[in-house]
């Protein structure tokens, strides 16, 4: 198949539309064998994409808008909590808005995002999913996002321009040292506890840990993709015992428990310190 750009690798996920393909040398019979082939995909009437373009952006186009809010974020390994439809940015119509198909949201909004591209920009994308997510939640997406190097402190600066006036409180919460988005959550829940909480902390002997709580409480947040083989609780019991060695207390969290039960894991986190270090109340 002859490359659809001169640069493929700078501009990825774009809409090749039938007349751009025929300025650019492709003839009608190239065409249909690239598409009997499956080298590029028909996603609307005269529009195509290259081969290997991710399901969500081509179902984005195929809808006649880009990948936007949470379901971009995801695609590009932000840290979502949960998403179960897919967003899509739809320019705003001259006429009624039609209703967006099952298990889509439609985001109807200008864009920034060239007119032939498949996704909007990230900033764009965090400004849309502060909107669609419960506060907790958008705070991880935004720690995870700028921890990935995706956004820097002057792009989160813009995102907060972009929302309304009631979600400015949030800013102060971003924090892009959190390693994992359960992380995050778990500074979140910790807060009105009124406790001290440190992120990826080094101890000597011990490692990096993922929260130190009032300077003796460790708190990991396991999942299984890092914590699922017997080397790694291996691992994890060491680190734990060298731990103890030093005085400190760990406590593991599982993330499905973080994700799913955190009214659970705020309950325990605040019996666990209301005892105090182990020692220290004797």
């Amino acid at each position: 198949m002859a490359s659809l750009s001169p640069c493929p690798a700078e501009n990825p996920e774009r809409v090749w539309t039938t007349r751009e393909l025929l300025t650019a040398g492709w003839s009608r019979r190239t065409l249909d064998r690239a598409l009997a082939d499956g080298s590029l995909v028909r996603v609307r009437q005269g529009r195509f994409v290259e081969a290997g373009t991710q399901e969500d952006f081509v179902e984005a186009a195929r809808a006649g808008g880009r990948l936007d809010c949470v379901s971009l974020l995801a695609a590009r390994g932000v840290f979502i909590h949960r998403q179960a439809d897919r967003h899509v940015q739809q320019d705003p119509p001259a006429s009624r808005r039609p209703p967006a198909p099952r298990g889509v949201v439609y985001h109807w909004r200008a864009s920034s995002a060239a007119r032939d591209g498949l996704a909007v920009d990230v900033v764009e994308a965090l400004a849309q999913a502060i909107r669609c997510q419960p506060p907790r939640s958008a705070v991880a997406t935004l720690d995870s996002a700028w921890h990935l190097g995706l956004v820097s402190e002057a792009d989160i600066d813009e995102v907060f321009a972009r929302v309304p006036r009631r979600f400015q409180v949030l800013r102060r919460l971003v924090d892009p040292r959190a390693e994992a988005g359960t992380e995050s959550l778990v500074r979140l829940l910790l807060r009105p506890l009124g406790c001290r909480v440190e992120l990826q902390v080094r101890i000597d002997g011990v490692g990096r840990v993922d929260l130190l709580i009032n300077g003796w409480l460790i708190v990991e947040c396991d999942s299984e993709r890092f914590h699922g083989t017997w080397q790694m609780h291996k691992n994890d019991r060491r680190r734990d015992m060298a731990a103890l060695e030093r005085g400190y207390t760990t406590l593991r969290l599982l993330a499905e428990d973080i994700l799913y039960h955190p009214d659970r894991v705020r309950a325990a986190l605040e019996r666990i310190l209301a005892h105090g270090a182990p020692g220290r109340n004797s």
